[in-house]
């Protein structure tokens, strides 16, 4: 049974027809033949740094598919303009942030009206933020994106001594970050060029250099440099080298300054280097050695280091210290014990106070430890379904922080709070122009019950007078990998499917850690398939229980969430009725075979390694959307890739939607967007993604048959 609505894509033209090419592969003892191989361009490396270099044959196909889906999504164009002139509609185009104290100065961002990118300014420390004219612009977005069809800012990072900054752009999609040193006095940019960085730089304490990390050419972060200001980087001086490709590495540093972290992670696995900033020609120090499986990460206290770490069996983490000059393993000692079911999230430690995100139930809340007497209290909020975000302060001797909260039909609220006195501050409520009546709309969350009798935690957003008989269309969202919790949160861009008569749903599955670090190992590895399960289930449930019905659910996810598209498209076809897979992760099995992409080697401890493991091979083949690809009543399918992506190549949805329409011919209609000048996140400015929404909530609203 198939769900496509008579009439829907009746003037589509023909798709563009992909050419096959076999190529064969024995792993195991088992041969695959890929008939669409042939779309990985072997210059795929030089190719996200210059995308002209693309091969003609794959350009034009891109381009013709580009050409299809425009002509099968044609008579959403009105659609496409309303929506987003709604969504447009609720965001306060001259928005500003709150500005951080920090020393002498406060420093925030802001908007102009109709800019795409933000602007980065600061003020006296005690000057009143909203007075303009008080605002030192130190870096324009929109300026720097001037004439370029992608641009990517990395952010502003000011020296200590609040005379220059580190900035950093994208400009192509391909996380290729070029570096900038700006002198804060003048507006001027220095000679510096930092070339294919992560995008990272943290400044030494004497403002007169920083290091970063440079990007390999398989693009991973592999060494750790330090750059003098007014040497050309061919002069920098390599700090460390991580010559494993399974670990991704971060640089940072400390409120106090005293340290420069290096940070070398896999999915399940961390190792930590201290370089002292007294020393900055000096040898990083091990704290300690990777054990496979344990994770750890540290904060500096003073005369302590406080450490969030899985080691010792506690699976939902617990908080050590150590001291200053021995933060060695075997001096850790436990500070806030594990809990199980009590999953610590993040932690910060100021001068009075120790303070970490913990996730309690499926909700978040923020934890306050007096450092001298011990006493703690929690900062919570009473609604069935919230989010909380944790800023904290860049001041080390600060009892202030600033956190914020919102639900699906709360705004966002910023608080500063003083946790001494435990009082907090409302510092801005999040604007809706066009209007919002919170009481106007329902959020809820609902349980469903899994294959195994796990219980999958739903969270729904719908209009108050929203008819729960079934008739009701259903956008319902997932993603369920790498520990990452969907928050339910206050998305304006929702209520445009909500005041359709939409419910707005995300189906909390396995693969995050939203009810902890069980929920997320019991959907990675050999249990994967546990997070595809998960969602639908949560189909299900929502249709016992008259939410909406099988042919009014559009799924949508993407990335690793594209993946779930593509596994619950060949496992439950007739319980949807279209799927919207954004950038997904669908090629599983030859992106896992393939060492020199960029992720593969660190996304091993994620999927499992099918090089070495005949077992993991199994693992994966079995579910792999590519690999499963066959004759069944698929519903219409929209895929959205960033040419020069380096997460999620390009020719994983190129190679999906051309074995889509081989093997079911009479389904679908199966539609691909590239975005020919973008990559992983799709379009950098603020409304061209409010653009790329309209048009998967118009793919969304037409496959429901409510336009």
């Amino acid at each position: 049974m198939s769900f496509t609505r008579p009439d829907l894509f009746k003037t589509l033209p023909d798709a563009p027809s992909a050419a096959k090419k076999p190529v064969s592969d024995t792993r195991h003892g088992i041969t695959r033949t890929d008939d669409y191989a042939w779309m990985r361009a072997d210059n795929w490396q030089a190719m996200f740094k210059d995308p002209t270099l693309l091969d003609p044959e794959l350009r034009r196909h891109l381009e013709g598919e580009n050409t299809h889906m425009e002509a099968a999504m044609a008579d959403t164009a009105a659609l496409q303009k309303t929506l987003f002139a709604e969504m447009k509609g609720r965001i306060k185009e001259d928005d500003s942030s709150i500005p951080m104290k920090d020393g002498p100065f406060a420093y925030g961002s802001a908007f102009v009206t109709g800019g795409e990118q933000p602007r980065y300014f600061r003020i006296p420390r005690d000057g009143d933020h909203t007075n303009e004219a008080i605002r030192d612009l130190l870096l324009d977005g929109d300026k720097e994106a001037e004439g370029k069809d992608y641009f990517r800012l990395s952010g502003l990072d000011h020296s200590t001594d609040h005379s220059h900054g580190i900035w950093g752009y994208d400009d192509k999609g391909s996380e290729y970050f070029t570096l900038r040193v700006r002198n804060l006095e003048t507006g001027a940019d220095l000679p510096d060029i930092i070339e294919n960085s992560g995008g990272d730089g943290v400044w030494a304490p004497d403002g007169k250099s920083f290091f970063y990390t440079l990007q390999d050419e398989n693009h991973r972060p592999s060494k750790v440099f330090h750059h003098i200001i007014g040497e050309p980087q061919s002069a920098d001086r390599l700090v460390y080298e991580e010559t494993d490709p399974g670990f991704f590495m971060g640089v940072g540093g400390s409120l106090l300054d005293d340290v420069i972290y290096i940070d070398i992670h896999d999915h399940e696995t961390s190792e930590y280097f201290l370089l002292s900033t007294k020393d900055l020609t000096g040898t990083p120090q091990l704290v300690a050695a990777r054990e496979e499986g344990v994770e750890y990460s540290l904060t500096e206290g003073g005369d302590v280091f406080y450490i969030l770490t899985n080691a010792g069996g506690a699976k939902d983490f617990k908080i050590c210290q150590a001291p200053f000059d021995a933060p060695g393993k075997e001096n850790w000692t436990e500070v806030v014990p594990h809990e199980a079911g009590r999953l610590i999230l993040s932690h910060m430690a100021y001068a009075r106070h120790l303070i970490w995100l913990e996730r309690r139930d499926g909700l978040p809340r923020i934890m306050i430890r007096d450092r001298t007497t011990g006493e703690e209290h929690a900062i919570a909020f009473a609604e069935e379904a919230y989010s909380l975000g944790l800023s904290g302060s860049a001041e080390y001797d600060s009892d202030v922080i600033r956190f914020s909260y919102s639900s699906m039909t709360t705004p966002s609220q910023l608080y500063d709070y003083d946790m001494a006195t435990r009082q907090r501050t409302l510092l801005k409520t999040q604007e809706v122009p066009s209007g919002h009546n919170a009481a106007d709309y329902v959020t809820r969350r609902v349980f469903a019950q899994a294959h195994d009798g796990a219980e999958v935690p739903v969270s729904l957003l719908y209009r108050r007078d929203t008819p729960l008989d079934g008739s009701a269309p259903c956008l319902l969202y997932g993603y369920g990998a790498y520990g990452i919790s969907i928050p339910a949160s206050f998305s304006t861009n929702a209520l445009s499917l909500a005041d359709r008569g939409f419910v707005y749903a995300i189906a909390h599955v396995r693969g995050g850690k939203d009810k902890g670090f069980a929920w997320y190992d019991d959907g990675k590895m050999a249990h994967k398939q546990n997070t595809f399960k998960d969602f639908i289930a949560a189909a299900d449930h929502l249709v016992a229980e008259k939410f909406t019905a099988y042919d009014n659910i559009i799924a949508e996810g993407g990335s690793a969430g594209g993946m779930l598209m593509g596994a619950i498209a060949n496992m439950a076809p007739e319980k949807f009725a279209g799927i919207i897979a954004a950038v997904p992760f669908v090629d599983v099995l030859n992106t896992m075979l393939d060492d020199t992409l960029p992720l593969t080697p660190p996304e091993w401890p994620e999927w499992g390694n099918p090089i070495d493991s005949e077992e993991e091979y199994g693992w994966i083949a079995a579910y792999s959307p590519y690999d499963n690809v066959d004759t069944k009543p698929y519903p219409p399918i929209l895929a959205i890739s960033g040419l020069t992506d380096p997460r999620v190549t390009y020719w994983e949805p190129t190679k999906w939607i051309a074995k889509l329409r081989e093997r079911a011919p009479q389904a679908g209609p199966f539609l691909l967007k590239t975005n020919m000048s973008a990559g992983h996140g799709g379009k950098s400015g603020r409304f061209q993604r409010l653009e790329e929404i309209a048009f998967e909530y118009a793919f969304a609203i037409k496959v429901a048959g409510k336009m």
